[in-house]
């Protein structure tokens, strides 16, 4: 073998790779989480000189900062990073071309909001467009689990039809598109605090891996789910040493879009987990509920962004940015721990104490914002 010889070279990194994926142990997941750890985190470093060299920085002066530009449209080093990993780790079978697919067509769109400003209901369309992507590589909501016991078959409803080599009912269609906008928008609403997105996002998927690769608790093969999901939660956990405040790179609706599309895709992938996801997400989605309605109530339009979310009233009332993080990480660890341990039924216990946890947070925000206001 020649001293150049790069084929013999890669030939034995993959199979270092294939060795390291046969043998089913913790060692495996932590040699994937060190590489995907260095690959975004030397994306990340290597976007901070090169993106203000090409002119991918934010806007303050819009929003009406008083600083100097600094990087964005960081969702594209996320991406990369994400496509690599998979690359590296998985290959593409059936549904993760799909998933590819589907995650780079929301990336491009929301690449050319952050650069243009499009309409939200473009964005709306779009999202749509994606969903129904993965519909198409078979990536759907199949059943829905009853919380006093067995499964709600969704195809045993309506008349199913082929789509691609299998077949998928419109109620199944019309519950996975309405679940991955709405998640996909839910965490696109917390863009507005740096580093917010991509921290609770991480929780997300770790706590989605952990529950992939608890003992005795799945009847189907959750290896590739599991490696999916600790791909994106170190990936967003890289990403937030570098946008914690005070931020050096901002991911902007590319990152914080495309992190909502795999939350949404992965609590449906290799079997509904979507009760779990709505407990780790349930701040956000609660959040994102009282928004949207705020707003169709006061006549505006449901898409039209403001400064009323959870996390604009935590500055509100006082608190810093880095107290406002850290309390809804720990609200969102708190809660996706639990989800580990309940039913579905237990869920949604869970889920009821933490609508009267928000409603007492969100009172004594209001409160002492307007106190502080007063004096």
């Amino acid at each position: 073998m020649g001293k150049y010889d790069l084929r013999g070279f890669f030939e034995k990194i993959s199979y270092a790779v294939d060795s390291l994926l046969s043998c089913r142990m913790p060692s495996l997941y932590v040699f994937i989480a060190v590489t995907v750890f260095i690959l975004t985190f030397s994306l990340t470093f290597f976007a901070l000189r090169l993106f203000p060299k090409f002119g991918l920085v934010d806007r303050p002066a819009k929003y009406g900062l008083k600083r100097k530009p600094i990087p964005y449209y960081g969702g594209l080093v996320i991406f990369l990073s994400f496509f690599l990993s998979v690359f590296i780790f998985l290959g593409f079978d059936w549904r993760l071309v799909g998933l590819v697919i589907a995650s780079f067509f929301i990336v491009v769109v929301s690449f050319f909001d952050d650069y243009r400003d499009l309409s939200p209901y473009f964005r709306f369309v779009a999202q749509v467009i994606a969903s129904l992507i993965l519909v198409g590589f078979g990536i759907f909501i199949a059943e829905v689990r009853n919380p006093f016991g067995g499964i709600l078959a969704l195809n045993h409803y309506l008349l199913s039809f082929p789509f691609g080599p299998f077949s998928v009912s419109i109620l199944s269609i019309a519950l996975t598109v309405f679940w991955v906008v709405f998640i996909t928008n839910t965490v696109n609403f917390l863009d507005g605090l740096n580093g917010l997105a991509s921290g609770v996002s991480s929780i997300g998927f770790f706590i989605l891996f952990v529950l992939s690769i608890k003992p005795a608790f799945h009847t189907i093969d959750q290896s590739v789910f599991a490696v999916l999901s600790l791909i994106l939660a170190v990936i967003a956990f890289t990403f937030v040493l570098f946008e914690f405040a005070p931020a050096k790179i901002l991911m902007g609706d590319t990152g914080s879009m495309f992190l909502g599309f795999m939350l949404a895709v992965l609590s449906i992938f290799s079997g509904g987990k979507i009760a779990t996801a709505f407990l780790v997400l349930g701040f956000p989605i609660l959040d994102a509920v009282w928004v949207i309605f705020r707003r169709i109530l006061s006549g505006n339009s449901p898409f039209r962004g403001d400064l009323q979310h959870l996390h604009h009233r935590f500055l509100k009332a006082g608190f810093t940015e880095r107290q406002a993080l850290l309390f809804l990480y720990l609200l969102s660890t708190l809660f996706g721990s639990v989800a580990l341990f309940l039913e579905t039924f237990g869920k949604i216990i869970a889920l009821f104490i933490l609508v009267i946890f928000m409603l007492i947070v969100g009172s004594f925000l209001i409160v002492r914002a307007r106190t502080r206001q007063h004096n």
